[in-house]
């Protein structure tokens, strides 16, 4: 049966339409129009705006539940369920740096997960990163990569719909990096001390994407542009974390003019998202939440307290980018990014995930392959 979505303003996944109509059938989209067909069932939505569903690549947690290496299916579907309640019908949860054995387990999980809904494939960010620039992760379980980390990363690559890996050129080789690609792996770099050249060798051996754009990173200077200025220059996809504490307005509205189409929205939300906790552990790590920040009892940030949502609102309200840039970041660009064409874009045959938002950028429904969840 056809179902026609009226009354709220329309994106499409590039541009924004008024008094269109939605088209989809089953799960699928039919059209962006503008009249609606006698057969059709109508939903009103009364105002508002509707989009493709957001698509979230780096989601450590939520609902209280955190990937990590007691990660069951169970468990990544329960964080999949908490996400798509705050809009993001699509995500890949992420473990960040931990052993070999919990990695292994989480890929595990991942497989058993197939066919979940919103569940897209996973991240590992990690363990083979920069001490230099650990962040929040454990210091002692960074390590180069070896032949078994290759195989099991092969493997899982070839398993799961979507894998992203990031990685620091000090911890792999092009080699490494060449065969990760060709088993159908995203190769992101992150938390990662390297000069502009050692950037454009993993680029050139395949990496294609940065985790969090300026966070854990080399910075752009003036004679060394590091691994910012590599992704800039390059003009390569890059997540960025738009929560006002992550990247200061300024250095986020420089990077939006140097990229005009790439940059996407991530949240980094940690087990706390969608819930009131004030605390919770991290590989035995207790981790604070307090005026919108997460952070180790340093003052280490570790992850956000952010939604896509929220950053969306923060980057046409703060930064001001246009609206139809901004959703694009939630949705077209980060499908792109793991080869989805089918998600985050109203064309013809694309999967009907749709959300409802008000003028304050609030979800206020989702569907999810044509059934309503919120």
């Amino acid at each position: 049966m056809l179902t026609a979505f009226t009354g709220a303003r329309i994106f499409d996944g590039v541009a924004l339409h008024d008094d269109a109509v939605l088209l989809t059938e089953g799960e699928g989209i039919v059209e962006v129009g503008s009249s609606v067909p006698a057969t059709a069932e109508i939903v009103t939505l009364g105002g508002g705006l509707l989009s493709p569903g957001f698509i979230d690549l780096q989601v450590n947690g939520g609902g209280g539940v955190m990937v990590d290496g007691t990660t069951t299916a169970a468990s990544l579907r329960a964080i999949c369920q908490t996400h798509v309640r705050m809009g993001s019908t699509g995500i890949l949860p992420t473990l960040i740096t931990d052993s070999f054995a919990a990695t292994a387990r989480v890929v595990e999980a991942g497989v058993a997960c197939l066919g979940a809904p919103g569940f897209l494939g996973l991240h590992l960010e990690g363990p083979h990163l920069d001490p230099r620039r650990k962040g929040a992760h454990d210091p002692a379980l960074i390590r180069p990569m070896e032949d078994r980390d290759l195989a099991m990363l092969i493997s899982a690559a070839q398993r799961l719909p979507a894998l992203m890996v990031t990685v620091a050129p000090a911890a792999v080789r092009p080699d490494q990096i060449a065969a990760l690609v060709r088993a159908g792996a995203t190769v992101s770099l992150g938390h990662a001390e390297c000069t502009y050249e050692e950037a454009m060798a993993a680029f050139t051996a395949g990496a294609h994407c940065a985790t969090h754009l300026f966070n854990a990173m080399s910075q752009l200077g003036n004679r060394e542009p590091g691994l910012v200025g590599a992704v800039l220059d390059q003009r390569l996809p890059a997540g960025l974390i738009a929560d006002g504490i992550h990247i200061a307005p300024a250095t986020l509205r420089i990077a939006l003019a140097a990229h005009p189409d790439g940059l996407f929205l991530v949240s980094d939300c940690m087990a706390a998202a969608g819930t009131t906790e004030r605390e919770f552990m991290l590989g035995g790590r207790r981790i604070l939440r307090e005026e919108g920040r997460l952070t180790l009892e340093d003052g280490t940030l570790a992850g956000a307290d952010l939604s896509l949502p929220q950053a969306v609102a923060f980057m046409v309200r703060t930064i001001g980018l246009a609206p139809a840039r901004t959703l694009a970041m939630a949705t077209r660009v980060p499908a792109a990014v793991i080869g989805r064409a089918d998600l985050g874009q109203f064309t013809p045959g694309a999967r009907a995930d749709l959300v409802h938002l008000d003028a304050d950028f609030q979800v206020l429904n989702v569907w999810q392959a044509g059934e309503k969840r919120v």
